[in-house]
């Protein structure tokens, strides 16, 4: 049946002077014209005979068509950085191209093919360097590309998805190799190590990541990007790994012009055509699906002029301006946002610095035998510095019994350290008391009513009310009990996280009770656990964690009558986290039959939940009854009954 549309097209060539540039461009017999299995005098023939009458000599109107796009607009193969058949390009570009691309096979090396680590498709586009501080590396892609595998989160950065398969998580990395005919050199694939900017649904198409550094020796740096979005006619190329693509294209006529050759790395030259839309370029260059995330590289200024991310085969494609990137490079991409400035409904009660006189806050030395510090915590969470902080305490707010270390990043306290008597415990009853601001820190910075006006979203102590009600009198025991009652010392939690906290809460008091505990005294450490996957509250600035942990010390005397540190921790969670964790490590055999969904509680190596967290607890690691055991199934346990505590 005669292909009537790839006819009208091959008129529609004619007439813009296409195939005689084609016809000219043969006496250089063009090497896209081997790869298409097809000899220049087998095109010249054809280009002589009548469009309708292509059959009789063996050849069809599409490929044609696709011969002459091919010719005009070659895809043409990399080869250990160098560009196939840059002398034969048509009579569409100047005398010089073949000088211009030599300019920039230098940066060719730069670009490679952004895959995917358990996920059921191998890879999914393009990406570049395009920057490099010497310690931080940058790549850029599509965020379409990098939302197959990664999700947005509240902070503008992403976050890796889970596989809808298990608990573990995708990963990402990128080749920079892949080049026909050329073996693959394991070095110069490089792992995604974060995602630190994805686009929003509404935004240029997007997704700026950190990658890892390569091995000294392998030289993958930066491409120069051009001082400007580029002129209308402006010489261009695209470099990416074009795809077969089926559902976009024509399947014949991919099939003439790419003869299965697909996922290697090209360099297809073409024009700008610059659009009217904002921040969209337009160029006529050859490209399928995986060229997304392609740069668009200036041959006229030596530099990268645009994002691909879009096209119609043998119509046109477009790209993000190097304008929108540079301004993109020049935000701050992983801060936290502010929340909207309007004026509160309701005014939370506060306490400034004088209530707080006489508290003492968490004491390092209350097991008396051994002091227990707290832990160091990342530079990352921006600890709050109290009005009323001390030279070596600079960051505790401190409360009866117990102190806080808070995290002005996170609008959050990142872990509360109580010191527990238990010879001295008062029963309390709880009432309906307020809860307050402590203005020994920026009142904006802590949450208030108004953020907790999710239903679902429960304010969730930090320390445990009953666990403070202890003291010399009952007075001491009840300014405890007002004390946990301040937004400092709570965290957003979903009202679903209450239904399974039965071994949760009664941590301190089974441990305490069953085992020959050293003056009844005890240290707890409680905290989120903060990860990429907690979801925001609301705009407040601050996210609802899905994670926690606990650490209880004290002392306790062995089989010889000895005192020792004894240490445990513990996580409440969902399960993913502890999965990933051990999956990471490879050990799948823990997880096998694995189940999560419900909040449960695990204990845990100390040394595991300093990887979760990144806080360091010091000493309390070798205290640990987990912390020598070999097996991975001994190095997570869940607790469904507090007897199943390992002492």
């Amino acid at each position: 049946m005669t292909d009537h549309r790839s006819i009208s097209r091959l008129e529609g060539l004619a007439t813009t002077g296409a195939l005689d540039r084609v016809q000219d461009a043969l006496d250089k017999a063009p090497p896209i014209l081997n790869e298409l299995g097809i000899s220049p005098d087998a095109v010249k023939t054809a280009l002589g005979t009548g469009f309708t009458q292509l059959e009789s000599i063996g050849m069809q109107p599409s490929q044609l068509e696709a011969i002459v796009r091919a010719v005009g607009r070659p895809p043409m193969l990399v080869k250990n950085s160098k560009v196939e058949g840059k002398m034969s390009l048509s009579g569409d570009f100047d005398a010089n191209i073949s000088g211009k691309i030599t300019a920039v096979e230098p940066f060719l090396g730069s670009v490679g093919r952004v895959e995917f680590v358990n996920h059921d498709m191998g890879w999914g586009g393009t990406g570049w360097v395009i920057a490099d501080d010497g310690t931080t590396m940058l790549m850029v892609t599509n965020r379409h590309v990098a939302k197959l595998v990664a999700k947005r989160t509240h902070r503008g950065d992403g976050v890796f998805l889970f596989s809808p398969f298990g608990a573990t998580r995708y990963a990402a990395r990128i080749d920079f190799g892949e080049e026909a005919g050329v073996p693959p050199d394991p070095a110069r694939v490089l792992q995604v190590e974060k995602f630190t900017y994805l686009a929003d649904d509404a935004a240029a198409d997007v997704a700026i990541a950190e990658i890892r550094r390569p091995s000294e020796g392998v030289q993958i740096g930066a491409l120069p990007l051009a001082a400007s979005d580029g002129d209308d006619g402006e010489t261009v190329a695209v470099v990416g790994y074009p795809a077969a693509d089926p559902f976009r294209n024509d399947p014949t006529e991919m099939q003439n012009y790419f003869r299965n050759l697909y996922d290697v790395k090209r360099f297809a030259p073409g024009l700008l055509r610059v659009q009217d839309t904002l921040g969209i370029l337009g160029h006529d260059c050859t490209t399928l699906g995986g060229n997304s995330g392609s740069p668009v590289i200036s041959l006229d200024q030596g530099g990268v002029v645009g994002l691909h991310f879009a096209g119609t085969y043998g119509v046109g494609n477009s790209a993000v301006r190097v304008s929108t990137l540079k301004g993109l490079l020049d935000q701050t991409v992983t801060t936290v946002p502010a929340a909207a400035v309007q004026a509160p409904a309701f005014q939370d009660p506060t306490h400034d610095a004088k209530y707080f006189r006489g508290r003492d806050g968490y004491d390092p030395g209350f097991l008396r035998v051994v002091d227990v510090p707290l832990p160091t915590l990342p530079a990352h969470l921006d600890l709050a510095r109290p009005s009323d902080g001390t030279d070596d305490r600079p960051h505790e707010l401190r409360y009866q019994h117990f102190g806080v270390l808070y995290s002005l990043a996170q609008k959050s306290p990142a872990i509360a350290a109580l010191n527990i008597d238990g010879a001295k415990t008062r029963r309390i009853k709880r009432s309906n008391s307020r809860w307050w601001k402590d203005l020994r820190i920026p009142a904006d910075r802590q949450l208030g009513r108004d953020d907790y006006s999710d239903p679902e979203i429960d304010r969730g102590h930090m320390v445990r009310r009953a666990a403070t009600n202890w003291g010399r009198d009952l007075r001491i025991a009840k300014r405890a009990n007002r004390d946990t009652f301040h937004y400092t010392v709570a965290s957003p939690q979903h009202m679903g996280l209450n239904r399974s906290r039965s071994s949760w809460l009664g941590l301190e008091d089974y441990i305490m009770e069953n085992t020959r505990t050293f003056g009844f005294r005890a240290n707890v450490f409680t905290g989120p656990i903060f990860t990429d996957d907690d979801p925001p509250l609301g705009d407040s600035g601050a996210t609802i964690p899905l994670n926690y942990f606990k650490v209880v010390t004290m002392l306790a005397e062995d089989e010889w009558d000895t005192l020792r540190l004894h240490a445990t921790a513990y996580v409440l969670s969902q399960g993913q986290l502890i999965q990933q964790m051990l999956l990471e490590e490879g050990l799948a055999a823990a997880v096998e039959g694995f189940t999560f969904g419900e909040y449960r509680t695990f204990q845990v190596r100390i040394s595991d939940l300093e990887g979760m967290t990144g806080y360091d607890f010091g000493n309390l690691r070798d205290a640990d009854p987990l912390a020598h055991e070999d097996e991975a199934t001994l190095r997570v346990q869940a607790i469904d009954a507090l007897a199943q505590i390992r002492m």
